[in-house]
């Protein structure tokens, strides 16, 4: 076998060896970086949801706040067409 055909497939052996952890941290790296990328996706999401949920249960409360007073004032005004018509 020729020498240096040995040696260029040595070296390229020993190049491969070299830069396998390098390219396992950078895998790693880039892992966790989009790991950290989804969480914060995913916990904006669930902030938005929130506020939505949050909005609506605010616009609920008021419109029963409103309707009590609506249905209040409904029944006051039943009661006094009904007095008015036992009057006459």
């Amino acid at each position: 076998m020729n020498d240096q055909i040995t040696d260029a497939v040595t070296q390229s052996n020993d190049k491969i060896i070299a830069e396998d952890p390098a390219i396992a941290l950078g895998n790693l790296y880039q892992t966790i970086a989009q790991a950290t990328g989804d969480m914060f996706e995913n916990a904006l999401d669930s902030q938005n949801q929130q506020n939505i949920l949050e909005q609506a249960a605010t616009i609920q409360g008021i419109m029963q706040i409103y309707n009590v007073d609506t249905v209040a004032d409904a029944i006051i005004i039943a009661q006094a067409q009904n007095q008015n018509k036992t009057n006459n």
